[in-house]
């Protein structure tokens, strides 16, 4: 008869010993104790404090730098926006300038031109009509002839004089010297021949001056009182 089956006898305490002991060992490698710190939670060292401040002091020396070329590249497009501007403005303002003058100018050569010619055609008539008066000479003329001749010079003279009003209404100029040199010089005002009589005068001349002429007044009044007292 078989005997019962006892479970103690195939269990080997040598290997259930092994495998508690190696549980253990992984529980507590992955255990953190107490009072640890790993690495990415420990407190960071001076040397990577200063070599963390050195990183951040080249960015913040880059950042500047990159600034400091940004204002620079502002600053030359703000410098070209100007210049066009400038530019702009002063095409349109000379544009309207010359555009102007050009028409101006052009104008005043147009009648300068004009008046040139007339003055020019107004010129030649007179040194015609001037030559035609000079070549007359009346001391050769004669009995026989006079009458034809005194003809042809006054028909001279009249063309001469027609030549003349036409240049002086076309010429102001003339006008204007013609009647300065007929219109005679005005005599002094006397206040002003008074003046000047005085100004040439001495002290002691205007007071003999001034006399002379009071003295009628002065006798007067000396006869007056003269005949006052007596009464």
């Amino acid at each position: 008869m078989a005997t019962e089956f006892d479970p103690s006898e195939f269990v080997d305490d040598d290997f259930q010993t092994g495998r508690k002991n190696k549980g253990a060992s992984a529980a507590s490698a992955t255990l953190v104790l107490p009072g640890t710190a790993t690495d990415a939670a420990r407190a960071p060292t001076r040397e990577e404090l200063d070599a963390r401040a050195g990183d951040m002091q080249s960015k913040l020396a880059e950042l500047k730098r990159a600034q400091q070329e940004l204002e620079r590249e502002r600053g030359e497009i703000e410098e070209t926006r100007r210049r066009q501007a400038e530019f702009t403005r002063g095409r349109q303002e000379m544009e309207q300038h010359l555009t102007r003058g050009v028409g101006l100018l052009e104008e005043a050569e147009f009648g300068a031109r004009r008046d040139a010619e007339q003055m020019s055609r107004a010129l030649a008539g007179l040194r015609e009509a001037l030559l035609k008066v000079n070549s007359i000479h009346d001391e050769t003329w004669t009995k026989d002839n006079i009458n034809v001749e005194l003809t042809r010079a006054l028909t001279a003279v009249e063309n001469a004089r027609m030549e003349w009003n036409s240049a002086r209404l076309k010429f102001p100029l003339l006008s204007s010297e013609t009647t300065a040199l007929s219109t005679p010089a005005s005599p002094a005002a006397p206040g002003a021949s008074l003046e000047k009589l005085m100004q040439q005068k001495t002290y002691a001349e205007l007071c003999k001056l001034g006399l002379a002429l009071t003295w009628p007044v002065a006798l007067a009044a000396l006869a007056i009182f003269v005949l006052l007292l007596r009464k």
